[in-house]
Order: C-alpha cells, then structure tokens, then sequence
C-alpha cells in the first residue's frame, strides 16, 4: 500500500464524538489493548486525522502516527504501536526466506508461514503458544513476524484463513498493509 514514499495531506482535529468512535471500534478490533489505551489514545489529548495518498486516512497523537485505515477497511496499528504492544495483536512469524519479499512490499504468499520457520497458530513448534491458540480467518488483522528477529516486520489482513493456509501451502496469505521501511514507516509529521 505504502511502496513509494509518500507525503501527509491535510491535517485536521478529529471531533472528541468521533475519537470516542474511534476509540471503540478500535478496543473492539483488539480486545487486548483494553488495558493500554489510556497511554495510546489519552481521553483528553487532541487525535488528529492525517490525509493520506489513495484514501487513507492516518490517525495521530502530535506527530505520533497510532493507527490507519484504508476507507472502509480494518482499522490497522502503525509498526511503532506493534513494536511497544507486542503482545495485543494476533501474530504469525515468516521464515528467513520471505524477509526480503515482505520488505519490498510483495505480497505475502503461505510458503513464507507454512515452511519449517514459519509459525501459525496451533504450531507443535511454539510451545509457549506465542502464536495463539485459536486459527484466524480471513479478513483479520494480524503482525507479522521475522524468524530470528526481535520486532514485527509488517501488519496486513489475511486474505485466507490459517487453517486453510495450512491445508493448501500455497497461494497468497496476507495483503501488506505497512511494512518496516515503506512509505509509512518513513512519514515525517511536522
């Protein structure tokens, strides 16, 4: 979505009936960030909405970028919120081999999760259950993971389930939505 680099359009205060929208829209898409979204969104800090290239519309804090949404679609965490809440999004882990693809923006094909180094959920490979317990279907939001690296490398929507995923090895498994180094990870707000 965000390959080229790209610059901020019009910058507007968000009203506080809509960032309360926002905000539950947001909680209902991550349940998990219940108990961190008082440092993420404070109920008395200004949100403001950024225009982006090809309707996006790019939420902030300041020039602290928090979360995008393409029109009407799922409302996606910027890496920064990824990289400080790991733990409250649904995530998947790559192998060594799909780094460089994920990085140049392609899309992510099963290969990538279903070789030895990836990880889906209910992998006999992850014991401690870091990549959850439940499958995940299509349309849902989910942080990708790197073998062998510390952080997420990119957030995208799955275009098919795990457990199909899992089934068929082969095909596309998740559209990128913001990966490390795009468009939107280099953004400077002023």
């Amino acid at each position: 979505m965000f390959k080229k680099d790209i610059s901020a359009g019009s910058k507007s205060k968000v009203k506080s009936s809509a960032q309360r929208g926002i905000r539950a829209k947001i909680l209902e898409q991550y349940p998990k960030l219940e108990e961190h979204i008082e440092e993420i969104m404070p109920k008395k800090e200004q949100l403001d909405l950024v225009k982006l290239p090809d309707r996006v519309a790019l939420y902030t804090l300041g020039s602290t970028p928090l979360f995008f949404q393409h029109m009407d679609d799922p409302i996606l965490p910027h890496l920064t919120i990824v990289h400080k809440y790991p733990d409250a999004f649904p995530r998947l882990r790559i192998d060594r081999g799909a780094i460089r693809f994920v990085l140049s923006g392609a899309t992510l094909m099963a290969p990538g999760l279903t070789s030895p180094g990836g990880r889906l959920p209910n992998d006999p490979e992850d014991p401690e259950g870091r990549y959850g317990k439940e499958e995940l279907e299509a349309g849902e939001v989910v942080v990708i993971e790197a073998e062998g690296k510390e952080t997420a490398c990119m957030v995208g929507v799955l275009t098919v389930g795990t457990a199909e995923m899992k089934k068929t090895k082969k095909g596309q498994a998740c559209d990128a939505g913001h990966y490390l180094g795009d468009g939107l990870w280099g953004l400077t707000l002023g």
